[in-house]
């Protein structure tokens, strides 16, 4: 029956596909199946019907129409008889038993009255709710038969003992069931027609007959010892069990009924060859289910409610070295390791309330190590069967797979910290190489004028551009300190656009695709313009200085998520730069982006611009993605955020020149001592008196003894203790009318939070570039 349902099309059928079944379908099932008892799965409000093989017979020919079909459409009317318990059992979750119920059935065509003994156990579904009902019974036609049979048999018998002729009557002609009566000899002397039908022998064949000419040699012994104690003690026989010889060879199993009465022995037998041949069915599946608990890998057990072991198979000793003695009557958490108690628990309580618990949990060998148990578990009773399976390997090698990963990303994480600080290092150094050889050079006695200017010159381009350099590793570690504010993409790029002509050259030809309507972003504008750059110079590298460049803007209602975390959804401005140039190789797309990664030749290119790009998408929360196709270019896509509000708009005052400080005075926060004194010193020749504080501790120090003579405060930003910011809060705190100006070369907190308002001057800084900004923040308001 188990083929049969596995081939069964459950897909047409309310439960559908079989993968699908809840745990507590498919638990019953298989218990319906395997149990030699008549036994039926009646599931799903409509009571769909999932049967065994000794449910078969009772089913005659509605077999297999009846599988997956619902109960009331199999039996009909039957049904109506005995509906009312079931379907209280449905409501109520009660389960039930009925004896010796007489059911009309029509069986291959012809009706019949059958009698059954039947119980009703609900089953509950994953969620608790009865999804169910497991339906077991017995058929009792036969023993209801029997009985009422026997019942006439005996009476007819008391009445053939006082009248031989009414035991010769119509009841001896037409039963079933074998009757005769022997002589004090053990010969036959009467015999009714059912010899014909059960056994073949006519009614003289087996006249005269010595009984034991009929019996299977090996019940001689026992059939001879119960005619002994009818014959010669008066002793009747009851239910005594032999095989008779079939005239066709074959052996059958009768039970006897046999009363001795004046030297005669009266008797009956019914056929009950099939119930040996059933209970030596369910005797073999008995022994089949032992060997399969004696012989299993896995750990099986019976436990109670309370958690303590009932029965163990001998795979514990195997598994965990225990003894059956060493376990029944314990209870469960003497083996279990502590942290795993509380789930252990809530497993058997679980089991208690008709759920079935899956679990995982540690015991503890007899030998002291730990064993990781995969559990499955069925309530039935007022006890728990379940099958546990020892994954300790899988769990170590599960372990071991994670160690390995994790030392594969820390080996990953080295390569590309290597990557980066050898990069940083080549540039660095050759950076220091200028500045270092034009100071030694600046040293030289009688060095003309020109050269001084030249070599002055040399290092402040060279400073100006290691500043850019940090800019760009910044950008692409999402570190840099950002000033976001409301532009509209589409004027900038136009804008970018006329410039980038004289960065690209005479030979590419650029081509703007710009919608009408302007398409405003929240994003700092230099950034973005650097991106534009970067983009645009990896474009023309890629044409080796020919081609055509496309740029294009447009608004996209959703972002692509190439990259872990996933990009914020909304409303984003698209801005790509299209080449048509050769394309990337696949071997370096994913590459594209990381610090100092470059396919140009040696002094042709950092290999920090795409880094920017992606460094400023990520900070600004937006993306960057690529598409290329070996032979026909390349697109880069940068994604940012779009906003509806209107950009702001900047009254750009004049470039001023260096102003003195006419005494204005300026309290300066710095830890380190080279910087410091270099502050002092200018602002000192700017014109500006200053008080110098080593840190936070010391500025306030300072201020409370008279904040009134400070004009200004100018504060690094990192500095041990007190960090700038909160120095600049605590002043608009307790100072409410003192103005503050940070600087900064890096700080984490601005690169997270900003600068809370306060004007900030980066590091490294011009001498008119601190000018401008301490005359900018000296003149504003002292507020009373």
């Amino acid at each position: 029956m188990g083929e049969r349902m596995r081939a069964h099309d459950w897909a047409a059928t309310p439960l559908g596909p079989m993968d699908t079944w809840p745990l507590p379908l498919l638990t019953m099932v298989c218990a319906c199946l395997n149990s030699p008892m008549l036994g039926t799965v009646l599931w799903g409000p409509d009571l769909i019907m999932l049967y065994n093989d000794a449910y078969i017979p009772s089913l005659a020919d509605r077999h297999p129409y009846a599988l997956g079909i619902p109960v009331a459409e199999v039996w009909g009317d039957t049904w109506e008889l005995v509906a009312p318990p079931f379907l209280e059992a449905m409501t109520t979750g009660e389960g039930f038993m009925r004896n010796d119920v007489a059911l009309p059935m029509v069986r291959r065509g012809l009706p019949e009255l059958t009698y059954w003994n039947f119980t009703a156990t609900p089953i509950r579904g994953e969620t608790g709710d009865i999804a169910g009902l497991l339906n077991q019974g017995v058929e009792i036609t036969e023993q209801h038969r029997t009985t009422a049979e026997l019942r006439e048999l005996n009476i007819d018998l008391e009445n053939k003992v006082t009248e031989r002729a009414f035991a010769r009557g119509q009841t001896w002609r037409v039963s079933p069931d074998i009757l005769g009566v022997l002589n004090a000899k053990g010969h036959f002397e009467v015999s009714n027609p059912a010899w014909a039908a059960v056994l073949g022998w006519s009614e003289a064949e087996v006249a005269r007959t010595f009984f034991m000419d009929f019996i299977h040699p090996d019940d001689h012994a026992a059939s001879q010892e119960a005619w002994d104690a009818a014959i010669l003690r008066g002793s009747p026989a009851l239910r005594f069990e032999n095989r008779y010889r079939h005239k066709n060879g074959d052996w059958h199993w009768l039970s006897w009924v046999a009363v001795p009465d004046q030297g005669k022995v009266y008797c009956s037998a019914r056929d009950v060859t099939q119930i040996k041949e059933s209970e030596k069915e369910l005797a073999s599946r008995t022994a089949e289910r032992d060997r399969m608990w004696e012989t299993s890998p896995d750990l099986m057990l019976v436990i109670d409610f309370e958690g303590v072991f009932q029965r163990v198979n001998p795979a514990w000793t195997a598994v965990l070295g225990y003894s059956a003695d060493e376990l029944v009557s314990h209870h469960v958490n003497e083996f279990v390791l502590p942290d795993d108690h509380l789930q252990t628990q809530g497993a058997y309580e679980l089991a208690a309330e008709g759920g079935l618990p899956r679990i995982e949990n540690r015991y503890r060998h007899k030998d002291g190590s730990i064993r990781w148990i995969s559990w499955v578990a069925a309530p039935a009773g007022d006890v728990t069967y379940a099958t546990g399976r020892d994954i300790t390997t899988g769990k170590l090698q599960a372990g071991a797979l994670l160690r390995a990963e994790e030392a594969l990303r820390q080996s990953q994480k080295m390569e590309a910290i290597g990557q980066l600080t050898g990069g940083v290092a080549h540039d660095f150094n050759n950076l220091l190489t200028v500045i270092k050889s034009s100071t030694d050079l600046l040293r030289r006695p009688g060095l003309a004028a020109d050269r001084q200017a030249h070599y002055v010159s040399a290092i402040s381009d060279t400073v100006d551009r290691a500043a850019k350099l940090t800019v760009q590793l910044l950008a692409f570690a999402r570190r840099q300190t950002l000033k976001p504010e409301v532009f509209d993409a589409v004027g900038s790029v136009r804008a970018m656009s006329e410039m980038l002509t004289t960065l690209t050259g005479s030979r590419i030809r650029i081509v703007t695709r710009l919608p009408s309507a302007p398409c405003f972003m929240d994003a700092d504008p230099s950034q973005f313009d650097t991106a534009l750059v970067n983009m645009a110079i990896n474009a023309r590298d890629a044409m080796n200085g020919e081609g055509q460049l496309t740029i294009c803007v447009e608004s996209v209602n959703q972002m692509p998520t190439v990259r872990m975390p996933p990009a914020v959804p909304g409303s984003f401005i698209a801005v790509s730069i299209t080449d048509t140039g050769g394309g990337i190789p696949d071997a370096y797309r994913d590459k594209i982006f990381e610090p100092f990664f470059t396919t140009k030749g040696v002094g042709q290119g950092t290999g920090l611009g795409l880094s920017q790009v992606f460094g400023f998408a990520k900070q600004s929360g937006g993306e960057v993605t690529v598409s290329s196709t070996v032979g026909n270019g390349s697109t880069f896509t940068l994604y940012l955020p779009q906003v509806n509000a209107l950009p702001y708009v900047k009254n750009i005052a004049p470039v001023e020149a260096l102003m003195d400080g006419h005494g204005t005075c300026v309290l300066v926060v710095e830890d380190n001592t080279d910087v410091g004194t270099f502050a002092v010193q200018t602002l000192a020749d700017l014109g500006y008196v200053t008080v110098w504080a080593a840190n936070a501790a010391e500025a306030m120090a300072e201020l409370a003894k008279d904040a009134g003579r400070f004009d200004v405060v100018f504060s690094d930003v990192v500095m041990p203790g007190m960090n700038g910011i909160d120095l600049a809060h605590e002043i608009r705190r307790q100072y409410q009318n003192l103005p503050v100006l940070l600087t900064s070369g890096y700080s984490h907190i601005l690169a997270q939070n900003g600068t809370d308002g306060f004007e900030l001057l980066q590091k490294p800084y011009s001498v008119e570039q601190l000018s401008r900004l301490l005359r900018k923040v000296a003149a504003q308001q002292r507020r009373t």
